[in-house]
């Protein structure tokens, strides 16, 4: 029997086998790949941190961060007067910035922010989806932005605004470092005070002020979404170029702020509907008639400072500006510079222009200051017999308050008929306004009263010569105002401040009050007559004049000298008390630092400034003390700290927790006394005589008690009124700033002493009127004003007379200055020492015989 065959084993499946160690293998290859590019991967990584890591900055510098804050210069109730930066930027503590501008700069920046630890991992991959998103449909749009608030204040803070992946490393390190070391708040104090908003603002402080000139707690939401739309790319979103951009990246931030829960569905709703406005704050003076004044406080600071702190310190400067006495002062000096050029002539119009087509474009291209509101440019529409209608260019934004949107005005021929003088020319008949104006004539016109446009206006034009006009406190030295010009647009030359001109008469008061403080008396009697001095070898003889030609009174007292302002008197005054005194006095003074010791000067011959004389004149005010002029009160810089401030006096009491019954602490006054009291007075006494019965009668109408003198240079080239009330001291200087002559007639009792009183109607108008302060000890003594004698109280030409306690009245009649003054031998007397308690007078002029003789030095 056969055994069964049996079928052959069935092979192994070898080939399954294979592929499952192929895919086994293919895993762990790619597995050991992986492993191997993460770890290269990795390292690589780390050698770009650890690269990058290497020259990092200090990120513990942010810690002693300074930002660049602008100076802030204010009047002295605290008004804004002028900004002086190169970033516009205000530092705002975290604290006080409001929660609906943090919400919105959160909502358009940095949602998160409060919740990442630097960098914003859902951030980076929403920015990484946005741009492959971007990509797959053909789009150019820009890359969606994942930094967080704290990585750009790493950049803007620490690195540059290089577009690369290293900085971006570097950003993202000291980002999560920065977040170790910093608060949150911290942090975005700084972000919200370092970045750049637009139109030079740096910082949201700056930037609510330059679009909207408000606080960051008044901002509405609308306004304070729009500020944060800016920080990407403020050019992108311009509220004039890019409004519709701008309005729309805004309303997505009102949207945001919405989700975010900041605001309310209804108050985005409402805020979204409102136009996008911006109301930009003016970069010049905020004060309008204060540009001379915070020219000069800035050319301090910068002198005292330095660029860097002016422009970058934050320093916040409190000045001695009263902004109601500036409006008065700029006034008073354009009305009096108006008025005298009006007395010249008619200079014609500014230009002439067709106005058969569309005259405003053609009126808009010509020029005209910015500073002289109300005066307005316009030109000639329509001539009538009685009236021309004169239409201006369309109005600025700014000015539509001023004008009421009026395009036109009429001008009576009454208010041009003074155009029909001419410079060099026959006064015509003005019989029409046609006479005066041709359509197409540009011109300047101005309503009569500035607080009422809607009344009538007058022809102007815009005056040639120059002057300024300064008030000052006479007890502290603080300016009140300055007007430097007419205009500062036109010229920024300061005529108070910085020109030097001939004072002219107005220096004679400080000739007599050296003289009076040196023994002589109001009473003493100068011969008012014809006078020669040798100048000596290859010299003129000089023969001073007095204003009047070939006027002369004879023998007068040194009341009669100021009050009438006699050259020849005080030049024999000066030669008989020498020049060496009255250089001395004039340095006490402050008038002149060295002034040349020859008689001329006596008249004012030497240049000084407008401050430097209102100054002095405050120091014959005030009864003799030093003060020194100053248009700063204090200066603060960014912390509130006092660096700076102008009165130097102690208050050692002044700190008491409580009234306890103990005395009130006293200020310890520490200035040089420069004169006797007592001398003081007796100027300002014979000052008032200059307005009572002298060269400045015109100012009898203000009914109070000034003191003042007039002072005119040679040929009328300046003229000049320095007085002063109880409470005030004000100066006034007119002239071509290339000197030439004013004019026969035309001197600082007609032309500067009515500025000067109208700015003291406007200033103390309301204030009761109050006497002079007399010094203790002062006694008065009724004298006959030509002689100087005693006289009775019925002379009716008699006058009562200041006195100091060791003087009288002459008893007998006794003359200065009588010799001829060559015939003065002696050498002068020399300059009195320093003041202190009490004046070292030298000894008074000798005798003077009732014989009548001559002594050697020409007395009787």
């Amino acid at each position: 029997m056969r055994a069964p065959t049996l079928p052959p084993p069935t092979a192994p499946k070898r080939r399954k086998k294979r592929r499952k160690s192929l895919l086994l293998n293919f895993l762990g290859f790619a597995f050991g790949t992986f492993v191997l590019i993460f770890i290269a991967g990795s390292a690589g990584a780390g050698f770009l941190i650890w690269q990058a890591s290497r020259d990092l900055p200090d990120y513990e510098s942010l810690s002693k961060y300074e930002p660049p804050v602008m100076t802030r210069i204010h009047a002295h109730d605290g008004s804004l007067i002028s900004e002086f930066a190169r970033e516009r930027r205000i530092f705002v503590p975290i604290n006080t910035v409001p929660k609906r501008v943090l919400g919105a700069f959160l909502s358009a920046e940095d949602r998160r922010f409060y919740e990442h630890g630097g960098v914003d991992l859902q951030g980076i991959l929403r920015a990484v989806y946005a741009a492959i998103e971007s990509k797959v449909h053909g789009s150019n749009k820009r890359a969606q932005g994942a930094s967080t608030i704290t990585q750009q204040v790493a950049k803007n803070f620490l690195l540059t605004n290089e577009r690369s992946i290293e900085r971006k490393i570097k950003e993202a390190i000291l980002a999560v470092r920065i977040e170790g070391a910093y608060s949150k708040d911290r942090i975005l104090e700084l972000y919200l005070n370092e970045i750049f908003l637009g139109m030079n603002s740096y910082g949201v402080g700056a930037a609510a002020l330059t679009y909207f000139n408000k606080e960051l707690k008044d901002l509405d939401i609308e306004e304070a979404a729009y500020l944060a739309a800016l920080p990407k790319a403020p050019n992108n979103y311009h509220p004039f170029r890019q409004k519709e951009k701008a309005t729309e990246r805004r309303n997505w931030i009102i949207g945001q702020m919405a989700e975010n829960g900041y605001i309310t569905r209804e108050e985005a709703e409402a805020a979204r509907k409102k136009p996008l406005t911006v109301n930009l704050r003016p970069n010049a003076v905020h004060i309008s008639t204060a540009e001379f004044f915070a020219e000069e406080v800035r050319r301090s600071l910068l002198a005292k400072y330095g660029e860097d702190k002016l422009y970058g310190g934050g320093l916040s400067v409190r000045t001695t500006l009263d902004p109601q006495l500036q409006q008065y002062a700029k006034k008073a000096l354009i009305n009096g510079l108006a008025k005298f050029d009006r007395s010249q002539g008619w200079r014609g119009p500014v230009s002439h222009i067709d106005i058969s087509g569309d005259w405003g474009i053609a009126l808009g291209k010509i020029p005209s200051p910015s500073d002289i509101q109300p005066w307005r440019l316009g030109v000639v529409l329509e001539t009538q017999k009685t009236k021309a209608i004169i239409g201006f260019k369309p109005a600025r934004q700014q000015d539509a308050t001023l004008v009421k949107d009026r395009e036109a005005v009429e001008v009576s021929l009454d208010e041009m008929k003074w155009a029909a003088k001419r410079p060099g020319a026959k006064r015509i008949d003005a019989k029409s306004t046609a006479d005066i104006l041709k359509l197409g004539d540009v011109v300047y016109v101005a309503p009569k009263d500035a607080n009422n446009i809607q009344g009538a206006w007058s022809l102007m034009q815009i005056p040639e010569v120059g002057g300024g006009l300064v008030a000052m406190d006479p007890y502290t030295g603080r300016v009140l105002a300055v007007a430097g010009g007419f205009s500062y647009d036109m010229s920024q030359f300061d005529r108070v401040i910085q020109a030097k001109r001939q004072p002219g008469s107005a220096f004679k008061p400080f000739v007599y009050a050296s003289a009076i403080d040196n023994g002589y008396k109001p009473t003493s009697i100068i011969l008012d007559a014809p006078i020669e001095i040798d100048q000596g070898p290859g010299q003129d003889v000089w023969k001073p004049k007095n204003y009047e030609t070939n006027s002369t009174s004879g023998p007068e007292t040194l009341r009669f000298g100021i009050e009438h302002s006699r050259n020849q008197m005080t030049a024999r005054l000066a030669q008989d008390l020498g020049m060496p005194v009255i250089t001395e006095y004039a340095r006490r003074f402050g008038i002149y630092d060295d002034l040349l010791p020859v008689l001329s000067m006596s008249l004012g011959a030497g240049e000084t400034t407008l401050l430097r004389m209102a100054t002095a004149y405050c120091r014959l005010a005030n009864g003799g003390k030093e003060v020194t002029s100053t248009l700063i009160d204090r200066i603060q810089d960014r912390y509130g700290r006092t660096i700076w401030r102008h009165d130097e006096r102690q208050c050692m009491g002044c700190m008491a927790d409580r009234w306890a019954g103990q005395p009130e602490p006293e200020l310890v006054d520490g200035r040089r006394q420069i004169i006797d009291p007592h001398t003081a007075y007796q100027m300002t006494s014979i000052l008032e005589g200059v307005v009572q019965r002298g060269t400045a009668t015109v100012l009898k109408s203000l009914n109070r008690p000034v003191a003042g003198k007039t002072g005119t240079t040679n040929e009328e080239k300046d003229v000049w009124f320095l007085g002063y009330t109880p409470t005030m001291v004000v100066g006034v200087f007119v002239g071509y700033d290339t000197p030439k002559p004013l004019g026969k007639g035309n001197t600082g009792g007609a032309i500067a002493a009515p500025m000067f009183g109208e700015f003291v109607q406007d200033a103390l108008g309301a204030t009761p009127a109050a006497p002079f302060r007399v010094p203790p000890g002062i006694k008065f003594v009724r004298i006959n004003p030509k002689t100087g004698l005693r006289a009775s109280a019925d002379d009716p030409s008699s006058i009562m007379e200041a006195f100091k306690p060791d003087e009288e009245p002459d008893d007998a009649y006794a003359m200065i200055g009588i010799a001829n003054a060559t015939a003065d031998a002696s050498p002068p007397p020399p300059p009195p020492p320093p003041f202190g308690d009490r004046m070292a007078r030298p000894a008074p002029p000798p005798s003077r015989p009732d014989s009548g003789t001559l002594s050697p030095n020409g007395m009787w």
